[in-house]
């Protein structure tokens, strides 16, 4: 049964909200996080994910989207709010008629497919909140199975994250996990099961281009910090490292278009192969 909570303050129910969104701590501690717009939230219900909350205006005349997915999709709780209530948690400068707490699924690498034509791709420490997003966007338009984000790096479940994937965050498995020892055990076990696994560096000192190297079986592409690269322990654990071409002045891409860049041409080895 779901519980209905109707205030005018900013009380207990309120601030819980308020500070899952703001406060990265708070969201580790309680394993939920703050989601706003309607693709995202749609994209969260389909994808399975547990809906913790859900937040509206009462005094607001809901569409029928808003509607239907108050009846069908389960919550623990349906937070009533003030229209300045709901005003104060927007960050969309027109409001939003639906937010959401969702809870944050276990790290657990086991939630990545293994299979023999499996992508994935692992971001070593990223320290941008718009090029993970967008590392994400790409990693769902070009079927990439899983992401796994290692190390020191930007909260996964900021709202800045979330809102630069444009609804994709909750199509795609990501997996936290704090150093490379725990991906080097968990490439050990994919390779046990996949022989012809390889683990894919990017990084611009090598000689090998992305295009020359054989990409068309089961992979893991290593994508590296955008100011220091990929760390040390990562490139000894690859099988292959591999760059992009450059021919202008600049001597590396942005993380994430460089990221595209090389997803596409997995992509690209796969069809025409």
């Amino acid at each position: 049964m779901t519980k209905v909570i109707r205030t005018d303050s900013k009380n207990n129910d309120f601030q819980k909200v308020d500070v899952l969104k703001r406060n990265r701590k708070k969201r580790s501690k309680n394993n939920a996080f703050f989601v706003e717009g309607a693709k995202s939230i749609n994209n969260a219900v389909e994808n399975g994910w547990k809906i913790e909350t859900f937040i509206y205006a009462y005094e607001a005349s809901l569409s029928h989207w808003a509607k239907a997915l108050l009846e069908k999709a389960e919550a623990d709780l349906h937070l009533e709010l003030s229209t300045s209530l709901m005003e104060a948690l927007s960050d969309k400068e027109e409001g939003t008629e639906l937010l959401a707490v969702v809870s944050i699924p276990k790290d657990d690498l086991s939630r990545l497919p293994v299979h023999k034509d499996m992508i994935i791709v692992i971001f070593d420490r990223p320290s941008n909140y718009g090029n993970l997003g967008t590392l994400i966007r790409t990693c769902e338009a070009l079927k990439v199975d899983g992401i796994i984000i290692s190390g020191h790096a930007v909260d996964l479940y900021d709202t800045r994250t979330i809102r630069a994937s444009l609804g994709t965050f909750f199509s795609v498995p990501i997996i936290r996990v704090d150093s490379p020892e725990e991906v080097a055990a968990w490439v050990k076990t994919v390779k046990l099961k996949e022989k012809d696994f390889k683990v894919i560096a990017s990084t611009a000192k090598t000689e090998v281009s992305v295009d020359e190297a054989d990409l068309s079986k089961g992979l893991a592409l290593m994508i590296g910090n955008e100011t220091m690269g990929l760390s040390h322990r990562f490139k000894e654990m690859s099988d292959e490292m591999v760059k992009i071409p450059m021919y202008g002045q600049i001597t590396s891409f942005n993380v994430a278009c460089a990221a595209s860049i090389m997803i596409y041409e997995i992509e690209r080895q796969r069809r025409s192969k």
